[in-house]
């Protein structure tokens, strides 16, 4: 459900979705409750109710606070694991430079390959969700095949050999860690209390009474706002390969990776 909203759906729908709705929410509620107990407007529980909204808060907030630096940093991260790959791919380039022609043309195939199959089939299934090792496994193997087929002759070019082997270790390491960072989602148990903890802390507001209806209602009104607008950055960057603020392929077709994409492509 998340996924087909973050896919489906762009950030700007999602904020009206999510704080117009919780705000008419609370608004709705807040009036059934001054009609349905009309002695709230006077405030006579206004005290164990600032209690309790206080105590809640807290803990919500707290929570609210972990989750969204725990994504966050998870969208960071994975920035960072896609820009170190991509690097890493173009050192390898790089690398065979130094390379006879028929070696480096060799591995500028593998490359070219990979970064198409990365780009082209692999991204777009971490984009639905159903994220695959098999959609580079073939790529990959031939990333290898096409470095050990060449022996290096000389100091020169064993240097440049060993690095393009440690380089290409570290795209096979950096390959696993983006495959599972988008297999990653907020645990159900973070879930329950982040979107559960909004239906807690909501209602309790409508019990918090105000002579003034306007006041009462600019209260609720605020407190749902500022839940909704959690709430969304939550969604938002849970998958950091799905939706808006999804993370790029772009460094794969950036710096020496370039030559692999037609102009403009």
């Amino acid at each position: 459900m998340i996924l087909w909203l973050l896919n489906n759906l762009s950030t700007f729908t999602l904020g009206v979705l999510l704080v117009g709705g919780l705000t008419a929410l609370a608004v709705a509620g807040s009036l059934a409750a001054r009609r349905r107990f009309p002695h709230l407007a006077a405030g006579e529980h206004n005290e164990m109710v600032g209690v309790a909204l206080g105590m809640f808060g807290a803990i919500y907030g707290i929570i609210l606070a972990f989750v969204v630096v725990t994504l966050w940093t998870q969208l960071e991260n994975t920035q960072n694991v896609v820009a170190n790959e991509a690097t890493d791919l173009a050192l390898v380039v790089r690398s065979a430079d130094a390379f006879p022609p028929a070696a480096r043309a060799g591995i500028d195939r593998a490359v070219g390959s990979y970064v198409h199959a990365v780009v082209e089939v692999q991204w777009p299934l971490m984009h639905e969700g159903r994220p695959s090792f098999d959609a580079t496994a073939e790529q990959t193997r031939a990333l290898y095949a096409a470095l050990q087929a060449y022996e290096p002759q000389g100091p020169r070019s064993e240097t440049f050999y060993e690095e393009a082997a440690n380089r290409l270790n570290d795209v096979a390491a950096q390959r696993r860690a983006r495959v599972t960072m988008a297999e990653t989602s907020l645990p159900t148990l973070l879930q329950v209390l982040v979107y559960g903890g909004a239906l807690v802390i909501l209602p309790l507001t409508f019990l918090f009474g105000l002579r003034s209806l306007k006041m009462q209602l600019l209260f609720v009104s605020a407190v749902a706002a500022l839940i909704g607008f959690s709430l969304l950055l939550v969604l938002v960057l849970d998958r950091p390969f799905a939706g808006e603020l999804s993370v790029s392929p772009a460094p794969y077709k950036e710096a020496a990776l370039a030559q692999f994409w037609p102009a403009g492509g």
